[in-house]
């Protein structure tokens, strides 16, 4: 009988919090990000790129939900913070939708993906902002608009205006990518870092993000109260990019 993606990741997680009991944690911080969008716009291969510095030029539509890990270091306030990211790729096909819905909620900070080179994939993007509204762990998460294939400069059928009135009216920001060249990949990663550890470091008047740190245990050096944040220091490595050209990424 075929295991079902919800009950692999759950024994992944269970893995996960065995060896965080059993071992010395390394890192100040635990951040999911869920990674939206419909389908062939990119997702996988923006993901591939940001944590592997490397491009598949063969398209294959993610099932269900996975998730790639990266270690980084932010800078903030005088403060060196150790961060153990997890992104999860989601499947943008309608029929995984209730799938991903339940993973709204345990996620700090979204990127939400269109294609420049697809109008459609652009108007889904107001239905993917409210399924954020609904499910997320607040009214008001960080999001991060990526129009994604930035490099495919002849294929281009979004303008900026568009995009400008979008992110004007959600109050978002937003950044083009391309997940074939790596351009602006890294950026748009540690934009959504940076807007998630200010809310964060400001978490003392968020309610909403304050239980999602305490139920999710996020934050394993975290000490409440006037010293709200305790954190250690380290040093990271920058990762490296590929180049590519390809109409799917």
């Amino acid at each position: 009988m075929t295991e079902c993606v919800c009950c692999r990741h759950r024994q992944r997680n269970s893995q996960n919090e065995t060896m965080t009991n059993t071992n010395t944690i390394d890192y100040d911080y635990l951040l999911k990000f869920l990674v939206l969008g419909d389908s062939g716009v990119g997702k996988t291969c923006l993901l591939y790129q940001y944590t592997d510095g490397r491009f598949n030029t063969q398209f294959i539509s993610t099932v269900g939900i996975d998730f790639r890990e990266k270690r980084l270091v932010y800078n903030s306030r005088g403060r060196r913070h150790r961060i153990h990211l997890q992104i999860w790729d989601t499947a943008g096909q309608e029929r995984f939708r209730s799938l991903t819905t339940a993973f709204y909620r345990d996620a700090m900070g979204f990127l939400l993906i269109f294609d420049l080179t697809s109008e459609k994939s652009f108007l889904e993007t107001v239905n993917w902002l409210e399924q954020l509204r609904m499910h997320a762990y607040s009214e008001d998460p960080d999001v991060v608009l990526c129009g994604n294939k930035c490099d495919l400069l002849q294929l281009r059928v979004v303008s900026r205006d568009q995009v400008a009135a979008l992110c004007r009216r959600y109050r978002l920001p937003y950044i083009e990518t391309s997940a074939c060249t790596g351009a602006n990949v890294q950026e748009a990663v540690q934009l959504l870092v940076g807007r998630v550890m200010d809310r964060i470091e400001n978490a003392a008047c968020n309610r909403e993000l304050s239980l999602l740190l305490t139920q999710s245990r996020c934050l394993p050096n975290i000490a409440y109260g006037p010293e709200l944040l305790r954190l250690n220091e380290t040093s990271g490595e920058p990762s490296g990019r590929g180049r590519r050209n390809c109409r799917n990424c």
